[in-house]
């Protein structure tokens, strides 16, 4: 059987987190979600293993989801890293590149090409860990 890639959805607007939930579940996908950085904080430092985390980027505060990506970056293994924002700008984006976040997406998201994309960068990111 093959292996279920597993994802963290983070977004405090909670119809946006179902939709993807729903995407993603029809995708194949194993879905928990996080209505908060803090949510999302605390299920990642508790043992919480992703192979991808979409996470919102304006949430309780501007640009909180980077705290998100950057508690991601110190997984092992890295999850793939998706930020979806309907407010980027270059300073934030910026941060989101220096963090090394794999996909920025700007709201409304293209769920036909995210849901592509982050089949891809998984399939990817597994090929990479079989070579090591």
């Amino acid at each position: 059987m093959a292996h279920k890639p597993s994802l963290l959805i983070v977004d405090d607007e909670a119809s946006v987190a179902r939709t993807l939930q729903m995407v993603f579940e029809q995708e194949g996908y194993k879905v928990a979600s996080a209505h908060s950085c803090a949510e999302a904080l605390h299920l990642l430092s508790n043992g919480g293993r992703y192979d991808a985390i979409i996470t919102d980027l304006n949430m309780e505060q501007p640009d909180i989801g980077l705290d998100v990506a950057r508690a991601a970056g110190t997984l092992s293994p890295k999850p793939v890293v998706v930020v979806c924002t309907g407010y980027a700008s270059s300073d934030n984006s910026r941060k989101a590149l220096e963090l090394r976040v794999d996909y920025l997406a700007t709201k409304p998201v293209d769920l036909k090409e995210l849901v592509p994309a982050l089949n891809r960068m998984i399939a990817h990111r597994r090929d990479l860990r079989v070579w090591k």
